[in-house]
């Protein structure tokens, strides 16, 4: 198969995915390396294709209609990680990334697309499982959620729940 067909392939497989799919999965239904479906990712970044790395794989986001986004500064402990998350979630809201503004390295940020509770445990399992901190230790706890709603008044609502539980840093 052709480097093109190859990245025409995998774009409709993210399209029809339901979930993220992981390098190794790709690789394997394609019958290539992991290390050419990650070069066949970054041309199709190059060419605007919405790909997402995720912690559970790649993701073609595609809104369907457009979303309320607000960036929140929060901080808290490790163990408030999978509280702060699901409050985000319960309210209706969607968690797609995490950035933390490092002193030497600027600003990090990596996607998380947490939609629901099972996503937020599975990430806090994740970060135990693999003995790792979480980006924000980088910064003593504190860091940056983008969160996208359908209206203002759920991200209102998440601001003043994120208020509440002590999490939120006012600027």
């Amino acid at each position: 198969m052709e480097g093109k067909e190859r990245r025409e392939k995998i774009l409709e497989m993210l399209e029809t995915a339901e979930d993220p799919i992981s390098g190794g999965e790709l690789a394997k239904k394609l019958s290539v390396s992991r290390q050419v479906i990650v070069q066949d990712i970054a041309l199709l970044r190059a060419v605007n294709k919405n790909i997402l790395s995720t912690a559970r794989g790649y993701l073609l986001y595609q809104q369907k209609e457009k979303k309320k986004v607000r960036c929140f500064q929060v901080s808290h402990t490790t163990e408030q990680i999978e509280d702060e998350l699901t409050a985000i979630v319960d309210l209706g809201g969607r968690v797609l990334d995490v950035c933390v503004m490092h002193p030497i390295y600027g600003s990090i940020t990596t996607d998380l697309f947490i939609f629901s509770r099972k996503d937020a445990a599975d990430f806090v399992k994740k970060i135990k499982s693999q003995q790792t901190v979480p980006l924000k230790e980088l910064t003593n706890g504190i860091h940056f959620h983008t969160v996208e709603a359908d209206r203002e008044e759920v991200l209102d609502a998440i601001e003043k729940a994120l208020d509440e539980k002590k999490y939120l840093i006012r600027c």
